[in-house]
């Protein structure tokens, strides 16, 4: 059978992207959601001149005068309403975030004053227009797009919706995710397990992995039979928009999966990848349900995950993927005619980032992912790679 190429299956997978609709959440929650609304200005911005250092306001016209000697007529206070400078020659202390007042057009900060007698006296010869004083709708006018929908939310999205009022925001609504390992191999982390047996693994990482997509997704085991696994699978497909099975996709007596998803109307758009680890990795669609049966190998699993589950999810919520790459710190040989997933270290130096292999003991070695901080995607039409090449990296820290 051929096997169907990394950059074919990365494709297969991005034409099958879903779009889950959207809903509308508290904007204190929305941290790591994508927001799916333009966020415009409801007024200026600022709303008024605003004084921006403690000091006092006065006119520029009575100091180009000459005049250097300012009483004292009130205090401009942040939050209060503007007052009215009366005498053109005099001023009015104004602290930082007020109503620049009226009749006034300049700030002069504290540090550059003397004040005796209720008597401001300056020591300054020259002024700027409008110092110190930061103008109405400078920043952003009334209706500006402050944040473009397919935004990724951060903390300081959540401060912009809060200055313009926006308590509630429209995001994109998350898929329903259920990860699935099987086997009886496999027993919970709080048992103890026999000496034929390991603990489950790759489900909660799994599980990790998509909760830094503030997805949280639900987990189950079935044990290998081919009746339970039908009926239990059966119900999944009707339950939840995307099913992650980890484990029984290659060629073993009790790898079902493949057999059972067909048995279930699951349309195979691929199966086995020339790629390594992860080449058993199987994909299909029903309707609008979609499938992701990774190998049962930990690192197949993880780096499948991130290969092709991630940018699936970006595609589907309306983000472009974030792309980089990485400098071989050393020489690498692989022979096979396949994709190879590297696990390497990073390091920066003199601004440019390199990646140091870090040799595991297979798709098993589970612990090895400690080890390393991403996957740099070697290509299958080599097998001498040199230190200095460039090549995609798969960064998961």
């Amino acid at each position: 059978m051929e096997l169907t190429t990394v950059k074919e299956a990365l494709q297969i997978v991005l034409n099958n992207s879903e779009d889950f609709g959207i809903e509308e959440i508290d904007f204190l929650h929305s941290s790591g959601r994508i927001l799916k609304e333009n966020i415009v200005a409801d007024r200026d911005f600022p709303p008024f001149n605003r004084v921006s250092m403690d000091g006092i306001a006065i006119s520029s016209t009575a100091f180009n005068k000459g005049i250097r000697a300012f009483k004292i007529e009130g205090i401009q206070a942040a939050g209060s309403p503007q007052i009215s400078l009366k005498n053109s020659e005099n001023c009015i202390e104004a602290m930082t975030g007020a109503v620049l007042p009226k009749n006034t057009d300049v700030v002069i900060q504290y540090e550059l004053l003397t004040i005796k007698n209720n008597v401001a006296t300056v020591q300054l010869e020259t002024l700027k227009e409008f110092q110190n004083v930061h103008l109405k709708g400078l920043d952003r006018k009334q209706h500006d797009v402050l944040i473009p929908k397919d935004t990724l939310i951060s903390a300081a999205e959540i401060s912009v919706f809060a200055t313009v009022g926006k308590a509630k925001i429209k995001v994109a609504k998350q898929p329903k995710v259920i990860i699935v390992s099987t086997g009886n191999e496999l027993v919970d982390v709080n048992q103890i397990p026999a000496e034929h047996q390991i603990r489950r693994s790759n489900v909660y990482a799994l599980a990790s992995l998509l909760e830094k997509l503030h997805i949280k997704a639900e987990t189950a085991h079935i044990k290998d039979d081919k009746e339970v696994l039908t009926s239990k699978i059966k119900v999944f497909l009707t339950e939840y928009d995307v099913l992650l099975f980890s484990g029984a996709v290659s060629k073993g007596k009790f790898d079902f999966i493949p057999e059972v998803l067909a048995e279930l109307g699951v349309e195979k758009l691929f199966h086995q990848v020339a790629q390594r680890p992860g080449k058993p990795f199987w994909f299909g669609k029903k309707q609008h349900k979609t499938v992701f049966a990774f190998p049962g190998n930990p690192i197949s699993t993880f780096v499948s995950c991130v290969k092709y589950f991630y940018p699936w999810y970006y595609k589907s919520v309306g983000l472009e993927f974030p792309k980089s790459e990485a400098i071989l710190a050393e020489d690498f040989y692989f022979k096979p005619s396949l994709t190879y997933f590297l696990q390497v270290k990073l390091h920066q130096e003199n601004g440019s980032l390199f990646a140091t292999p870090i040799t595991g003991k297979g798709s098993g070695d589970l612990a090895n992912l400690v080890n390393a901080d991403a996957f740099l995607e070697l290509p299958a039409n080599k097998t001498n790679f040199a230190k200095g090449e460039i090549f995609p990296i798969i960064n998961y820290r």
